[in-house]
């Protein structure tokens, strides 16, 4: 899986010159494609994991992170809504209307969120890769945790993003999220990564699968990911 500039930078929490700055400097494992820098994730993670860099998040992040917080996908999703046939000149209505459902929240905050959301730069909408982006706002928030909020749309046409997908395939599909706290925002980030990346979510969503059935779907990931690991030996 190739990662952008912008993936790697939200990944570790640094801003993308410090990035640069690591490619300069300490030799991080990168590509030129068209002008565009692009990252294998196994190798970023090794180079990472050579230099003591352990709090891997976002799309770095290991199954179990160390910035997992045990929120559950299905519900924010149910609050955020399922979207279909959205024009891509919508997208930004759209996640208007997500926001003014943001529960937990003041209407002046949702006021600021949106606010927030609409100047340049205020979303980041890096691609996953086979039609897939994670939107979400380039500010961190701490909204409580019971605020956050997840959205799905699936697009009419292709949306042109600032950052081109490496594979080429046109982003169709979008999980935009809204995180309750900054260490929520690593976390949802990552597991919505993951999902987007392999499984049978990303297969329900290929597929055009109903509501209900990417409903289950991940609330089926979210029961995976609170049980229990079993310890070696124990009977």
């Amino acid at each position: 899986m190739f990662l952008n500039l912008i993936q790697i930078a939200e990944s570790f929490g640094v801003a993308e010159g410090v990035v640069e700055g690591w490619i300069h400097d300490e030799g991080l494992p990168h590509m030129r494609d068209r002008g565009r820098l692009l990252f294998d994730r196994a190798q970023v993670a090794q180079w990472a994991a050579n230099r003591g860099l352990s709090s891997q998040a976002g799309f770095l992040a290991p199954e179990l992170s160390v910035f997992a917080t045990g929120i559950r996908l299905e519900p924010l999703l149910r609050i955020g809504g399922i979207w279909r046939n959205v024009a891509a000149a919508d997208v930004g209505d759209v996640f208007d209307r997500v926001v003014s459902a943001l529960p937990r929240t003041t209407p002046s905050v949702r006021q600021l969120l949106a606010q927030r959301l609409r100047v340049p730069g205020g979303v980041t909408a890096a691609p996953v890769g086979g039609g897939f982006a994670v939107p979400h706002p380039s500010a961190r928030v701490a909204l409580g945790r019971d605020a956050g909020t997840i959205a799905l749309l699936f697009l009419r046409e292709g949306m042109r993003l600032s950052e081109p997908p490496a594979d080429g395939i046109e982003v169709t599909r979008l999980f935009f999220f809204i995180a309750p706290s900054p260490r929520a925002h690593l976390d949802l980030l990552g597991r919505l990564s993951r999902l987007l990346s392999r499984g049978p979510v990303r297969d329900l969503l290929i597929a055009g699968a109903t509501d209900d059935e990417i409903f289950r779907a991940v609330a089926s990931l979210d029961d995976e990911l609170a049980a229990p690991t079993a310890r070696p030996g124990a009977s």
